[in-house]
């Protein structure tokens, strides 16, 4: 029988850009700082590019290959405390160029997914002109609970959160590096990409100045209905969430979301070209 509860974990570190061994070191220390054990199946996640930040100018030399040393570091750290990770995203090389790449490291150590981001940024921290963008939708098992992951910016595209829903997911992961003066924005993102799909959210944030950036923190969880079930704070921070996969069911059942669907009415979805 499929467990009903589990446990988030939001790992807020302050990302140091191009900096990956300082930033593992921020890993064990929030590990050492923040970390409860509990029976149930677990998931920490961390922020957006948590390896080396938004390092463009030197994403060619900081690359790491196929995410091997993160997913590598990750997975030591999951054997030991007996966790999953969530690894927020890493600075990837892969085939066909260099890749905004989140992990999902198992309770054993084992890399079971990843996820090259789909939508890239053209605007900040212009990724498009470094980054190939990913071509797939990233869904696991998560101990028995169906989940994906996203990265950021792909939060702004509802049709995208609709595609991982329709496909089961009932826990969406999203990773981030969003700046603290639109922190509103964000938050109003999470909350509807939950009420819409009737879904989890974990949004788990970069925090403090990288790069020039100041990033917001303010890394929440979300239930089905778009309710915070916790929100760390502006700064430096970790806590833990549980919930209770039932209430997916339930918000489904009442609400008929999907069933009540239209396709046949929705082809503007799809079309390349605004009209």
């Amino acid at each position: 029988m499929n467990p009903e509860r589990f446990r988030i974990g939001l790992c807020q570190i302050a990302v140091r850009l191009g900096d990956r061994k300082g930033n593992q070191e921020q890993v064990r220390r929030w590990m050492e700082r923040h970390y409860v054990p509990s029976e149930l199946p677990t998931a920490l996640v961390l922020p957006e590019l948590w390896d080396v930040g938004y390092a463009l100018d030197s994403a060619e030399s900081l690359a790491d290959g196929d995410g091997e040393e993160a997913a590598a570091f990750l997975g030591d750290l999951a054997r030991l405390y007996g966790t999953w990770f969530i690894g927020g995203s890493v600075m990837a090389r892969g085939k066909g160029g260099l890749f905004n790449r989140s992990q999902v490291i198992d309770d054993s150590g084992s890399l079971v997914a990843q996820y090259d981001k789909v939508h890239l940024v053209p605007f900040i921290t212009p990724e498009d002109r470094v980054f190939s963008r990913g071509e797939e939708a990233c869904l696991f098992n998560f101990a028995g609970m169906r989940a994906g992951s996203i990265i950021c910016y792909d939060v702004r595209f509802p049709e995208w959160g609709r595609v991982y829903a329709l496909r089961g997911c009932e826990l969406l992961f999203v990773t981030s590096q969003w700046v603290r003066s639109r922190m509103d924005m964000i938050h109003s993102m999470v909350k509807s990409r939950a009420m819409e799909n009737a879904l989890y959210v974990a949004f788990v944030n970069n925090v403090g100045v990288t790069g020039g950036l100041d990033f917001g923190g303010h890394s929440l969880v979300c239930s089905p209905d778009g309710e915070v079930l916790a929100e760390a704070s502006g700064n430096e921070d970790g806590l833990f969430v549980e919930i209770d996969r039932r209430r997916v069911e339930e918000a489904r059942e009442f609400l008929q979301i999907f069933r009540k669907r239209l396709p046949r009415l929705y082809g503007d979805l799809v079309r390349e070209e605004l009209p």
